[in-house]
């Protein structure tokens, strides 16, 4: 967790028990009088009502490219959470359920995914061969991997390894996925931290955006 004035912000991971137990407890505990969540209107909406994900359908809205990503990720996610008995997105559910219970408000801070979706339709054609390559033969077969506890969130100096090999490696999937959303996410956190300037707030994101989002933000405050 990093703190800053006014700001606590909560790095998660998206299938560990960890990360709901530290969301839910803060939430209980402080009472922000505002709870800010790496979701956009459509994921929340989603994700609150189990809706179905991307079908075969949306591919000739998305693309197959997009599609095939989507697909992927959406595959990898769903078996490493089976494998703690965590469903993805958990903590943001958790999160939204205590500000309820808090009377905190929810504020929603992410870049509408209908815009990232867009922007990743312009994924080289070479990036999206590595992912499926690299999912493949390197998250199925690879036997030397680092052993990660699934319960819980990384540590940070994995984190950052992880970030710097996929910047290296897919390049504009990193812009797209990363650097942007940082980016509209830390904006939105400033106008939220200049509007209530005297009350509490808490933001919720994936570790891999903390740091980043959290030095944009001393940055401009």
């Amino acid at each position: 967790m990093i703190n800053y004035k006014n700001l606590s912000i909560i790095g998660t991971s998206h299938i560990a028990a960890e990360s709901v137990i530290e969301v839910g407890t803060f939430i209980l505990k402080e009472r922000p009088a505002i709870v800010a969540l790496e979701l956009d209107k459509r994921r929340a909406y989603s994700m609150l009502n189990a809706e179905k994900k991307l079908s075969i359908k949306d591919i000739k809205h998305l693309g197959i490219r997009i599609f095939i990503l989507n697909l992927i990720g959406s595959w990898v996610e769903k078996k490493l959470g089976e494998r703690v008995g965590i469903k993805p997105g958990s903590e943001m559910k958790r999160a939204v359920e205590c500000a309820r219970t808090a009377d905190s408000k929810v504020i929603l801070i992410d870049q509408d995914i209908k815009i990232t979706l867009r922007n990743l339709v312009k994924t080289p054609v070479l990036e999206v061969i590595k992912v499926i390559f690299d999912s493949i033969f390197g998250f199925i077969f690879r036997k030397d991997a680092v052993r990660i506890d699934l319960t819980k969130v990384p540590k940070k100096v994995l984190i950052n390894k992880i970030l710097k090999l996929v910047k290296k490696r897919y390049p504009y999937i990193h812009k797209v996925l990363i650097d942007d959303r940082n980016k509209i996410m830390a904006k939105r956190i400033i106008k939220i931290m200049e509007i209530y300037e005297k009350e509490k707030i808490l933001a919720v994101v994936g570790a891999g955006h903390e740091d980043e989002i959290a030095k944009m933000v001393k940055n401009e405050i």
